[in-house]
């Protein structure tokens, strides 16, 4: 097996990979992380632990999340959500050249298969960012609790809550929590759900929410969200106490792991 051997921070780390052009992909990811690097010859285990190792070099160790603030966390997400992500990203509903590089010859079996690995790792998360630090106002916190917490009605606007369960920390098996990301990581998708960047599986309900809400809306909604602490069980939920408030699409999960 050949590996990529990177030098990032003057740490070593062995980052398997199966295909030329994914070494290619890579390579290029960690130099744009201020990464060096040499084709070597590496132990090779077969484990998804040592496979999944070229994801954690933007996610983090163990998919804690990158250092910049724009590669989200990916452990303790529910492993559906995670997968449909990674079919979003090799079938074109998610633009993103290096992430669809690395998954676009994989197996939905496959995907799955990482996708439930990380969704397993559960480690604790950071400290919630500060007002002071985001430079959020009392006004704007107060409007995004609101939204989070009631959404607007009369502009068919749910609270945030509704689908991603009381705690925001997700629901399984397909929505994700909201704590815990970074403020710039939520306005950046919840533009790119605006503008049509990111979409999902028909029908895109999280198209539909944040093309109803303003740009301030959601940079409140973001900064109240990046300012809370999680609760003590930070896992997601295992249903929500009543039908969501939209039809939202889902990729089915791929037969082998239906069984």
């Amino acid at each position: 097996m050949i590996s990529i051997t990177v030098i990032c921070k003057h740490r070593l780390s062995p980052l398997p990979l199966f295909t030329t052009r994914a070494r290619r992909l890579a390579a290029l990811a960690l130099l744009s992380l201020g990464c060096t690097g040499a084709v070597t010859a590496a132990p090779f285990e077969d484990t998804i632990a040592q496979r999944t190792l070229a994801c954690t070099a933007c996610h983090g160790v163990q998919g804690r999340a990158g250092p910049d603030g724009y590669y989200p966390r990916i452990a303790g997400k529910p492993a559906g959500y995670l997968y449909n992500q990674l079919i979003n990203f090799r079938e074109g509903r998610r633009h993103y050249g290096l992430m669809t590089g690395m998954v676009d010859l994989l197996s939905d079996t496959y995907l799955m298969e990482i996708a439930q690995y990380f969704s397993s790792i559960d480690v604790p998360y950071p400290p919630p960012a500060s007002a002071a630090q985001l430079g959020a106002t009392p006004e704007e916190l107060r409007v995004g609790q609101r939204l989070v917490s009631q959404g607007d009605a009369a502009r068919q606007i749910p609270a945030c809550v509704q689908c991603h369960g009381q705690a925001l920390t997700g629901v399984a098996p397909n929505i994700p929590g909201l704590l815990g990301l970074p403020r710039d990581y939520i306005n950046a998708q919840i533009g790119s759900f605006r503008t049509g960047q990111r979409r999902a599986h028909a029908p895109d309900c999280m198209a539909t929410v944040a093309q109803r809400l303003t740009l301030a809306e959601v940079n409140a909604a973001s900064s109240w969200l990046a300012t809370q602490a999680l609760p003590a069980d930070t896992h997601p939920a295992t249903s929500l106490p009543a039908p969501m408030p939209l039809p939202c699409g889902s990729a089915p999960a791929p037969q082998e792991a239906r069984q």
